[in-house]
This record gives C-alpha cells, sequence and structure tokens, in this order.
C-alpha cells in the first residue's frame, strides 16, 4: 500500500517532469524547423552539413521522446488526481516506443562521436565521410534496436502497465529484461562513446609536437569542443544512471522503491532539457546557423523598415 506522503511526492516529480518535458519539446522543436530550414535553402556549408543532419537527428529523436514523456507525464496526473486507468495496447506500444527512442538517442550520439572520429583521425578515409551514410545509418540502427528489444523484451513481458504509475513503461524488477535493455540501449553505446574520444584526445596530443599553426589552431579547436562534448556526455549518463542506482539497490536489498519508475523518469526528464539546450552551445556550426538566422531576420527587419519610410517619403514628396 502507497502511503499519502508517496502518492504526493509522485504527483510533484510528475507535474515537474511534465514542465521540463514541454519545455525541451519546444527547444527542440524551434532547433529541428531551423536545421530543416537552413538545409533546404542550401544556407549550411558543404564541410558542416554532416554535423548538421546529426544534430537533425538528436533533437528530432528528443522531440518524439518529449511528446511521449509527456503523454506519461499526464497520465500519471490524471490517475493521481482521478485514479484513472489508462491500460490499453497503446500504453503497450508507446512504452516500447519510449524505449526505443532512448536507446536511439544514445546511438545518435555514438554516430556523431563516430563522424569525428574519421574527420580528426582518420580524415584521408572519404567514404566514411559521406552524408547518405549518416542519413541512412540511424535508419538501420532503429531497424535494428528495434528488433533486439522485440526479440528480448516481449518472451521476457519486459514492459507492462505500472498501476501505481498509471502508463506503460519498462518493468524495472525484471532483471534479464533490465539488464538486456540497459546494455543495448546504453551501456554499449555510452562505452563506444567513451573509448572514441578518449582515442581522439590521445591522437591530438601525439599531434602536438608538429609545429604547424593551422594544425594547433584546429587541434586547440577540437579540444575545445571535447570539453563541451564532454558536458553532453555527462547529460548522457544522467539519462539512465537513477535507474541503474535504484535497480542495483533493489537486486541487493529486495525491497523496490514505490518512486523508482518516476525518479527515473525525472531524470531523464532533466536530460532531455539539459541535452536539447547543451547541443546549442556545444556545437560551433549548430550555434552558427541559429545565429545567422538572427542575423538574417535582424536585416530582413531593417530592409522592410527602410523600404517604408523612402516609400513614405516618395509619397510625401509627390503630394
Amino acid at each position: 500500500m502507497i502511503s499519502d506522503q508517496t502518492k504526493i511526492n509522485g504527483f510533484i516529480l510528475s507535474s515537474i517532469s511534465l514542465g521540463f518535458n514541454t519545455f525541451a519539446c519546444l527547444i527542440s522543436c524551434a532547433v529541428s524547423l531551423i536545421i530543416l530550414y537552413h538545409l533546404y535553402y542550401n544556407h549550411v556549408k558543404r564541410e558542416d552539413k554532416i554535423t548538421v543532419v546529426l544534430c537533425s537527428h538528436i533533437y528530432l529523436t528528443l522531440l518524439i521522446n518529449g511528446i511521449i514523456f509527456i503523454s506519461m507525464n499526464i497520465r500519471s496526473i490524471l490517475g493521481d488526481l482521478y485514479n484513472q486507468s489508462f491500460d490499453s495496447s497503446w500504453c503497450i506500444l508507446s512504452g516500447y516506443l519510449s524505449l526505443v527512442l532512448v536507446g536511439m538517442l544514445s546511438w545518435n550520439f555514438l554516430n556523431q562521436a563516430f563522424y569525428r572520429l574519421i574527420r580528426i583521425v582518420y580524415f584521408q578515409n572519404r567514404r566514411f565521410q559521406s552524408l547518405k551514410l549518416y542519413l541512412v545509418l540511424p535508419v538501420i540502427e532503429i531497424i535494428i534496436t528495434t528488433s533486439i528489444f522485440l526479440c528480448v523484451l516481449l518472451p521476457l513481458n519486459g514492459v507492462t502497465y505500472s498501476p501505481n504509475d498509471y502508463f506503460c513503461c519498462a518493468t524495472f524488477t525484471n532483471i534479464p529484461g533490465m539488464l538486456s535493455l540497459s546494455f543495448v540501449a546504453y551501456i554499449c553505446p555510452l562505452c563506444c562513446i567513451l573509448f572514441i574520444y578518449m582515442h581522439i584526445t590521445r591522437f591530438i596530443h601525439q599531434q602536438g609536437n608538429i609545429p604547424t599553426l593551422i594544425i594547433k589552431q584546429r587541434q586547440s579547436r577540437d579540444l575545445l569542443i571535447m570539453r563541451r562534448i564532454l558536458i553532453i556526455v555527462s547529460l548522457l549518463l544522467l539519462l539512465g544512471m537513477p535507474a541503474l542506482i535504484l535497480v542495483t539497490m533493489f537486486i541487493i536489498t529486495g525491497e523496490k522503491n514505490p518512486l523508482l519508475i518516476r525518479i527515473s523518469y525525472f531524470s531523464a526528464s532533466i536530460s532531455q532539457i539539459g541535452l536539447s539546450v547543451a547541443l546549442v552551445f556545444c556545437i560551433p556550426q549548430l550555434k552558427n546557423i541559429i545565429l545567422n538566422l538572427q542575423k538574417t531576420t535582424t536585416v530582413t527587419v531593417i530592409n522592410r523598415a527602410v523600404r517604408g519610410t523612402v516609400q513614405a517619403k516618395t509619397i510625401v514628396g509627390t503630394q
């Protein structure tokens, strides 16, 4: 039996998560539209297109996942207020879809890390610097990830309706399912990301003996970006760390925290909003196209104002 204080705490967590997810969705939607605008009108430099496309994959994943999180938050709040059940086939489907998107978020960051590895370390290999490759790669990954999740989680009944949280999600007490999910969606891509950036950092330091101004400038820029990316990786770690800690405590003690699911999704909401904001400031190509949009808007407004003033003077002169 859940105490009244626990229900209040759960309601507060869901309400705050709803605000975070809504804000993250607005940012992701705005940035996605800006990226599409620049790509459609070919305002992005040729050498920056792959980076911008990879960012668009991340923001699209954040947007769709944020919408699903919002629906979960709303169901939790309505369930807390009116004790309404939302158990349905759509609920189960949204639970699986959320897991796939969380996994794809990690794999999208791995794609970004892989491209940086090719661009910095193996820059002579042109086959892995094709825009078509990075357009097709997420599609292949989502097919593979979905197939693995369905093959592993369906027999284990990995996604079920939580009557205390009023939405469907991964069964945290299903240890085999959680271990499989954690490995595919979280541990494997994150370990690969950390390994890639360690390799890039080692390569940059080894190249430090070459006394070329252009190389040194490029190295300092790459190191600056690497430091910023560490912030993004930290936010990505936040996405699944609370759930892993709580599940580990459950394995050791055998006692399940009644707010385990809501705490896990609350940390995921913080990670969502953090990633949506941090990417804009940590990826120079993305930051530049947003600043260019602001400059273009300002110039357009000024030109319209000047044109209107000239027309007004012309009308007055003719009179």
